[in-house]
């Protein structure tokens, strides 16, 4: 049997299923109870430090007064 060959055929049956496993267990982990409250926390990073309303168009101000941080 040609090496190719072989690679070929362990491609279409085995790999396809170890590929498919892994979806299924990516799925499951991503959906699994009580990791919502973890990805809404991830979510919210961009939001954690910013106490004040965002300023209105057009207000020229610098660089330094933009971020907020505590």
């Amino acid at each position: 049997m040609d090496f190719y060959t072989f690679l070929r055929e362990f491609a279409d049956s085995w790999m396809l299923l170890f590929m498919v496993v892994v979806f299924v267990v990516v799925i499951f982990w991503a959906f699994r109870p009580g990791s919502t409250k973890i990805y809404d926390d991830v979510a919210n990073i961009p939001f954690r430090h910013v106490d004040a309303p965002a300023p209105e168009m057009g207000a020229d101000k610098s660089a330094a007064s933009k971020e907020v941080r505590t």
